[in-house]
């Protein structure tokens, strides 16, 4: 599969996520419906500032921005990094402060998996009374406590319910 189609199936495909239909997104993104059509066929090759313009009015996530990018054969435009890294003080600052402002109350920040990374004093005197101390360095995924039979579910009454929220709010 060239570069040219796997951009297009990639577009394709998140406008029929999208429900749209070629000419809503033409006119969404201020292109003619025949210029779309022609990228969809990979009949025409996207410029960079074209997918970055799709991709703006799919309103699809950064990561699938930069994944259009390397489909059409451009180098990616956003960076992820870890919430360890030295570019992100004032972030953790930011959500150290608002997790305190929570207190007693718990509160944690996850990440796109639900692994938690960080968490007040609240949520980690709740989570040591319901499964125990945890290690410093231990890993915790708050979807797999909430949908795992062992950890969460024997203290949920009503654990079924609380499971369908979940599922259909992520």
């Amino acid at each position: 599969m060239t570069r040219e189609h796997g951009f297009a199936a990639r577009l394709r495909e998140w406008r029929q996520r999208r429900g749209w239909s070629q000419l809503d997104l033409a006119g969404r993104a201020d292109i003619s419906q025949r210029h779309l059509s022609f990228l969809e066929l990979g009949r025409a090759a996207p410029s960079r500032d074209m997918v970055l313009r799709l991709a703006a009015t799919l309103d699809i996530p950064l990561r699938q921005h930069n994944a259009l990018l390397l489909a059409a054969g451009f180098a990616p435009v956003w960076q992820e990094s870890d919430l360890g890294a030295p570019d992100l003080a004032e972030v953790r600052h930011a959500l150290d402060y608002i997790l305190a402002q929570q207190e007693p109350f718990p509160a944690v920040a996850v990440d796109r998996h639900w692994n938690l990374l960080k968490a007040n004093d609240g949520a980690v005197r709740l989570v040591e009374f319901l499964v125990g101390p945890l290690a410093p360095d231990a890993k915790v995924n708050l979807a797999d406590a909430l949908v795992g039979p062992d950890v969460l579910r024997p203290f949920l009454l009503n654990w079924a319910d609380v499971v369908g929220y979940f599922i259909r709010s992520v």
